[in-house]
């Protein structure tokens, strides 16, 4: 009497095709950051990538149909003094991203519709006031303009100036004051971060 010991699988000869070059984001110097995070983020517009930068981070946006090799000489969003840890689009907006830094803050981008033609260096709005670095963040998924972040897997609410008016663990931003103050005055903003 004998048996089948090994089980045969329906997808043993299923093959993957690889992409054409042309097809491919090429010649991006990804960061070498060793943290706990995605280094890349996409919607239905854009795709971000955490890059290697001199003097601070930055990270990439790109058109999704910009695709091949990448010039090196392509904008860069670089507002941070200290590496990027985390980028994250926000799920309501195809144009608004967040970043999370290892300077202690935390910075919300808005990218022009067709996508970078010189360096971003200025962010809609900057959270400060973190006592460590941020190393993840999560925008709201129903909520408009709520974002949360967090350092490793810790929750104890962060001293941050804004942060001071609500104890949850969302924060929201109204849209149309991103552009006018900036996040540090407790009466407009009620950001609440996890550290």
């Amino acid at each position: 009497m004998s048996r089948k010991v090994v089980r045969s699988s329906k997808f043993r000869h299923v093959f993957g095709q690889a992409v054409k070059a042309d097809q491919c984001y090429d010649d991006i110097r990804i960061s070498q950051m060793t943290w706990d995070s995605n280094f890349c983020t996409v919607n239905p517009r854009f795709v971000a990538m955490i890059v290697d930068a001199s003097g601070g981070g930055a990270f990439i946006v790109l058109p999704l149909n910009k695709t091949g090799r990448i010039d090196m000489s392509y904008p860069t969003v670089c507002g941070h003094t200290g590496p990027v840890l985390d980028i994250e689009f926000c799920p309501h907006n195809d144009n608004i991203i967040a970043s999370a830094s290892e300077d202690c803050s935390v910075m919300v981008w808005e990218i022009p519709d067709n996508g970078l033609t010189s360096p971003l260096t200025e962010p809609v709005v900057k959270l400060d006031g973190h006592s460590k670095r941020v190393g993840t963040l999560s925008w709201h998924p129903t909520a408009h303009n709520v974002l949360m972040t967090t350092r490793r897997r810790t929750c104890t609410t962060c001293p941050c100036t804004a942060a001071k008016t609500v104890r949850r663990g969302w924060g929201t931003c109204p849209r149309e004051a991103w552009r006018s103050t900036s996040a540090r005055s407790p009466g407009k903003y009620a950001h609440s971060c996890f550290i």
